[in-house]
């Protein structure tokens, strides 16, 4: 097998909440606030701050997955108020539906990760830089005004148009179509970036990607990050904690492609 190289690819294609975004931190201190309605003498409040993040962060992943295959076609905002109905009901706590729809809504203030947007500044002198995200486009719009000001996308495809969610090989099939289309850029010149080895990795490797690029951002705590689980399903070139440890990677590589 040939080493791997970052030179090689024309394009990168990026899952951005949880890649880019930090949705785990957006995400646990927007659903944090319910846990102030239960009793004091509640079990959840015998566990520490990581546990109860963990335990919040789980049960949304549960329910997120399950709704995004129930409703492929539903917003992801209008998804995402059904996934704060459904924890509210585990926790046994009263919400109402203006709360609901605030969650829904709030994506597009979840925060970057401190070294995204100068990474993919970076990133942006040598590739085609492509989102292929499981939100709505005004959510995105949104984290673009915020989180990702200062980023410039070359394409950005979004569950709204293609209508399923990913791990859907739909998805990956609608990046590799409008890659050719909007660029002429093939599969085999996209390397696919991302943090999630269920909802990213896997689906890309079973459709023929040449090998991608795990950001593994310490794992995260939504069971997105067991490598070993499935490295038999997965076919990652180089692994990175951050997207910054990747740029400048990339920077070093084509500099000695210069000398």
């Amino acid at each position: 097998m040939a080493p791997f190289d970052l030179t090689s690819y024309k394009a990168l294609s990026f899952d951005i909440y949880a890649t880019l975004i930090d949705w785990e931190s957006g995400i646990f201190s927007q659903l944090l606030p319910l846990l102030t309605r239960l009793p004091k003498d509640h079990s959840l409040w015998k566990k520490s701050l990581a546990d109860l993040r963990g335990f919040l962060l789980t049960r949304y992943s549960i329910h997120e997955h399950a709704l995004e295959v129930q409703h492929p076609e539903e917003k992801y905002s209008v998804l995402l108020s059904k996934v704060y109905e459904h924890i509210a009901a585990d926790l046994g706590v009263a919400i109402t539906h203006e709360e609901a729809e605030a969650f829904g809504e709030a994506i597009g203030q979840w925060p970057a990760f401190a070294d995204t947007v100068a990474a993919m500044q970076c990133l942006k002198k040598y590739y085609k830089l492509i989102a292929l995200s499981n939100v709505d486009k005004m959510s995105f719009q949104n984290t673009l005004k915020n989180g990702l000001q200062g980023v410039e996308f070359d394409a950005i495809y979004v569950a709204e148009d293609i209508g399923t969610y990913k791990p859907n090989p739909n998805n990956f099939n609608y990046l590799v179509q409008h890659a050719r289309q909007d660029f002429g850029i093939e599969k085999a010149e996209i390397c696919h970036t991302a943090q999630s080895l269920t909802f990213d990795h896997i689906p890309v490797a079973s459709l023929g990607f040449p090998p991608a690029v795990w950001i593994s951002r310490g794992g995260g705590s939504m069971g997105m990050g067991d490598i070993e689980a499935v490295k038999d399903k997965v076919n990652i070139g180089a692994i990175y904690e951050t997207l910054g440890d990747m740029a400048a990677d990339v920077e070093l590589a084509f500099r000695k492609n210069k000398e």
